[in-house]
Parts: C-alpha cells; structure tokens; sequence
C-alpha cells in the first residue's frame, strides 16, 4: 500500500459501531482514542489486558469474551484487526471487504482498506501523519508539528525529522501527570517518542500510547485497585530485563513517580542492576485534580497546610502508618488517594478524633478527563455520599474548608 493511495479523512464515528478484533496491547493503545471519539465500541477476544479490563469496568466499551465469528461486523462502520493470529486478522479484513467496512489491520497493513496514522493533539487540533508505511518517519513528523506547535513557531524541514539525541540507555521514570494527555510534561513527551519498551499502568494517559510508533513494544503492568495486578518484582524485573538488553524503557506512571508510585522502588532496583534510570517529575494528581474542580488545597486565610494521605488501608490496619488523631486534630486540608473504598472508615476514624462533621468534601472521579465528575458532600455523611453516588477508583477526596469555597463563586466560574 503506498502513500499516493491513501485518502486522509476525519471520520465521525459518535455513536456509531466499532469493532476491534483482539484485546492485547495493540487494541489497548487504539481505544482511548476511539472512545474518546465518541463510538460505540465493542471488542470481541477471549482476554483483554487489565487496562482494557478496567475501561469495560468503567462502561467505556463493551467486551465479548470470545474468539472472533463470522458475521460480528454486521452493522459496523469500521473494524481493527489486532490478533496475535494472522489467519483470524485476515478473516476479520475479509468480512470488512464484503461488507464494505473500512478495517485495520495491525499485523499486516497492506491486508487492509485502512491504515492509522501518527497521531497528536495540540489546543484541540488533531495532527494526524501518514508515510507510506513508514511509522517511524510518520511519528518523527508528526513529533516535528507537535513541537513546532507547542514552541509556537513553524517546523523547518519536518519532513526529515528525527528524534535529536542519540538513543538513550536505560530506564526512564516518567510522570504522565493526572489524565489528560496535555498535562504530561514536554521532556515526558520528548522521551516517549524515543522508548523501544514502555512499561504502562492503568492510571497513565491511555491517548499517550496511541502516539508511539508501532515498532515499540507496549506492556500492561496496569494495577487495577482491588483486581488483577502485575506485581511490583515483576515490573521491576520487566525495566531491568529490557534496559540490559539495550532498550531504552520508559516506565510510564500516572502523576508523579514518587507519590504513591512505587517509582523508588523501581530505582533501586534498575540501580542494584547497574541500569541507569532517569526520572522525570509528573504532575500530581493530588493537587492537579482539585484545581480543575475548583478546589484549592490552600488558601490565604482558610488553609495554612496540606497534607496527601495514602488510603490504602483502613485506619485500623496494623499496616497503616498513618496516625489519624493527629491529623483529625489539624485544621488544613486533607488529600486522600487511593481511599474510594476505605472512605466510610477514614471518615469515621476523622470524627472520632475530632473533625467536624460538616467539614466539606469533594470527591473528584477521573480528574482531567473526559469522564470526569465532582461529588461535594460533608464528612459526616462521606462514605454514604460515596455508596450512593456509585464513585468508582480513581478519585482524589479533598477534606477541609477549602472544598467548599466553590460555593462562593459566581457562575459561570471561569471561562
């Protein structure tokens, strides 16, 4: 398939059916986009990757836990192939031709009637780049625009881009920020587009992956909160078994490797192997998702002090190492992580030792992305509000008088 046959179009695929044959990496780095898109999809394999898992969970797609039939792409408008099985991908690029359904095929691109591009987006443009088959030039280029973009000047010889530096050695511990993909920092971004491995959890900007070439390898150590989890000896022998082998990995993690990321552990282990390991700051959830819902973890004259608490475990567990009283006795702001199930508990230890029970709460759900949402409640009623309102990991709960300070602006807030 050469570049003078392909046609570039947007299609619009809100509401409309999509089918993705296989539930590996290569369909975990497609749906986020598709989905936020705006389609109906559904995918049909027998297993699916945790982080696929955890969009079913959340209701972004539908899964149909079997192998591919005939027939499965009646009423579709386009289809993605992405089975480790070359026969089945073919089977699937067959059905697509007689029914006339644009379809992917990520094995083999010739074998299809579409192909994906290099993908990016910047302030609502979506840059989207094709080379002939050539996904290394097209990321390169597409890499160019972004930066040219986001530098706000016009890219000089794009068409020849490649990354700058030399192939960097090692791992690299990247904060992808809170959720939205804009929110990763540029030398995150920079290090991405030179990974051959990236080491991906569930709580990292999903859109991210779609924007790496097909060549580097993607794999799932998503940490699904009370499911499914590769262990943490696992991902770290993962970082150290692909640096040894002179790839350069990039261990992607949500918000900031060093805040109830494990990202220390993972250094010493890379550093015990003798394999260099640079980190890069994300953006924290912590603080990030409550700005977005209005919720200053500080103000002057309300708030003097924050604190982020892992929630884990409960405030009885002989495992917590937090001390309770002492922060129920502190009149600033609380940041809870980790803490959706436990919260009832946490709520209860906070007013048994002191806290009001009108203390405002927000509770933010998948802060910074399109899904999105703010529950404001009170400490008293906090684990009910939660029951009832169907919260759902991830979310950051914010205790103190600054989640109510929302409520004393006018509307609309900003613009």
């Amino acid at each position: 398939m050469h570049a003078e046959q392909h046609y570039l179009a947007g299609l619009d695929l809100t509401g409309r059916r999509v089918v993705v044959v296989g539930g590996g990496t290569v369909a975990q780095r497609r749906l986020p986009r598709l989905v936020a898109a705006g389609a109906a999809v559904e995918v049909i394999a027998p297993d699916v990757t945790p982080a696929v898992e955890g969009m079913v969970d959340a209701g972004e797609l539908v899964w149909h836990p079997r192998t591919y039939a005939d027939g499965d792409l009646d009423a579709a408008w386009y289809a993605i192939a992405c089975t480790p099985d070359a026969e089945v991908n073919a089977a699937v690029a067959a059905e697509a031709e007689r029914r006339r359904v644009f379809c992917v095929r990520a094995d083999v691109a010739e074998g299809g009637t579409a192909v994906t591009p290099a993908v990016g987006e910047h302030e609502g443009l979506l840059v989207g780049v094709l080379a002939g088959g050539r996904p290394r030039r097209s990321a390169a280029v597409r890499d160019a625009l972004l930066g040219a973009l986001r530098e706000g000047r016009v890219p000089d010889h794009a068409d020849h881009a490649e990354p700058a530096d030399a192939p960097l050695p090692g791992v690299a511990l990247v904060g992808g920020g809170p959720g939205d993909p804009d929110l990763v920092t540029v030398r995150g971004r920079r290090l991405l587009a030179r990974a051959d491995v990236v080491v991906v959890d569930r709580l990292a900007p999903r859109e991210l992956l779609d924007e790496l070439p097909p060549h580097v390898q993607v794999v799932d150590a998503s940490k699904i909160p009370y499911g499914r989890a590769a262990s943490q000896d696992a991902i770290n022998a993962t970082l150290v078994e692909h640096a040894l082998a002179g790839r350069f990995v990039v261990r992607l993690k949500g918000g900031d490797p060093y805040l109830f990321g494990r990202g220390f552990e993972e250094l010493i282990a890379c550093a015990e192997a003798g394999v260099p390991v640079t980190v890069v700051p994300g953006v924290t959830s912590a603080f990030a998702v409550p700005a977005v819902a209005d919720v200053p973890v500080t103000h002057r004259g309300v708030a003097h002090e924050v604190v982020v608490v892992s929630g884990h475990v409960a405030p009885d567990d002989p495992r917590s190492l937090v001390d309770w009283p002492a922060l129920a006795r502190l009149r600033g702001t609380l940041v809870l992580l980790m803490a959706v199930e436990r919260a009832g508990e946490i709520a209860e230890a906070l007013l048994t030792h002191g806290r009001a029970p009108g203390t405002p709460v927000a509770v933010i759900q998948e802060g910074t992305t399109r899904n999105q949402r703010v529950v404001r409640t009170t400490l008293g009623v906090l684990g009910k509000t939660i029951e009832a309102e169907g919260v759902r990991p991830p979310a950051i709960i914010v205790i103190g008088p600054v989640a109510g300070l929302a409520a004393e602006l006018p509307s609309p807030s900003r613009s």
